[in-house]
This record gives C-alpha cells, structure tokens and sequence, in this order.
C-alpha cells in the first residue's frame, strides 16, 4: 500500500477519535456516534474530490476507510466508558488528524495538476472541513472559527505552503510531506501550550480577541 494511502487511514483513525471525544455529554448512542465519526473522517477529503472532479470518491472506491472510521470510533466508544481520558487528548489528536489530511489533501491536489494555491486551499478543506461538519452537527461554533482558538488552520496553510514550496524547489522526496505534517502538528501543539492566536478584526474602541 503506498505511504499516502497509509497516512490517509491514520488521518481517518485520528478524525473518528476526535469526533466520539466531542460527543461526550450530548446524550449521543453509539449510532449516533458513529455517524458522527463518519461525517468527521470522510467529510473533508469527500469537499476535496468533489473539487478535484475525483472520481469516484475516495472512500467508495476504497471501501477501508469507511471501515477504519467505524472500526475506531466503536473501540474508542468502548474505552473511553471505561478509562478517563486525559484533558488535552481531544485537541491532541485533532492536531494529528489536522496535520495528516491537511497535507494528504494538498498532495492529492498537486497531483490532479491543481495550481498551488488551489492545492493549499484544498488541504486546508481536507483537514478543517470534516471537523466544521462534525461541530455543526453537535450545535457548537466549529473550532476553527472560535475567537478563544489559537492557531488551527493558520497553522495548516504554514505547512501546506511549505510543502508546495518544498516540491517546487527540491527534487521529489518523501521527506517533504514528514517536515511539512512536522510542522503543521509542532505548530499546533506550541499554540495550544504558549496560547499563540491571530489577532482578531475590531474597530476602533470595539471589543476584540483572537482566532485560529
């Protein structure tokens, strides 16, 4: 199997994760859970292909993925109704997921010969879209768009760039996609612990925050 196709199950696994996390205390059954881990999983690569004219959608045409976001979010569903999860685990593996299908995202793009701006843009899709889904489900404001976030997809448009100017100026390598989704994770884990945000737009003598 090749290495893209394995970071894109790691990417699902992640997403479904974060999504049974989430679903504690809105009085979800396992059904529900489940389809709340689909729609996080699947939702940003689906917006992805839809885009790129792929055809057929990534998850019909390999059935796995369908079966690696179920397969997680039931054993995850399991145990954590019976071991107490860590505080900061929700974020941490939503930064892993945003990592893996940011630059998935992007490099699929690339290779559907989309310009490098389209192919920054879709992996930022790829890797914020299946969680906006998922937020938009449970009747909360998407992470990505909260004012008390810090860098979330900021931090996937660095790496993403970074990736595409890697590619552009060196010669094809794996290594490209490990600094990028490198950086995108590093980012995200030091603006979780030092609170690094953007500014936030407010006029003059207005109200103000921040946001990812």
């Amino acid at each position: 199997m090749p290495l893209a196709a394995w970071i894109e199950y790691l990417a699902v696994a992640a997403c479904a994760v974060s999504a049974v996390l989430v679903a504690e205390g809105k009085g979800m059954d396992l059904f529900g859970v489940m389809v709340l881990a689909l729609v996080t999983a699947v939702g940003g690569g689906t917006i992805r292909d839809l885009c790129l004219g792929a055809r057929p959608l990534f998850w019909i045409s390999q059935p796995m993925y369908l079966w690696t976001a179920l397969g997680t979010a039931v054993l995850t569903f399991v145990v954590a109704r019976f071991v107490a999860m860590p505080e900061r685990t929700l974020a941490v593996v939503d930064a892993v997921g945003l990592a893996l299908f940011g630059i998935a995202g992007t490099e699929k793009a690339l290779a559907f010969d989309a310009p490098e701006v389209v192919a920054v843009l879709l992996g930022v899709v790829t890797g914020v879209a299946g969680g906006i889904l998922r937020d938009v489900l449970r009747r909360e404001v998407p992470l990505v768009f909260r004012n008390d976030m810090e860098l979330y997809a900021s931090a996937l448009v660095i790496g993403a760039v970074t990736f595409v100017l890697l590619r552009q100026h060196l010669p094809a390598a794996k290594w490209h996609r490990w600094v990028a989704m490198g950086l995108i994770l590093s980012l995200r884990l030091a603006a979780m612990r030092w609170k690094w945000r953007l500014p936030m737009f407010r006029r003059h003598g207005g109200g103000g925050g921040a946001s990812g």
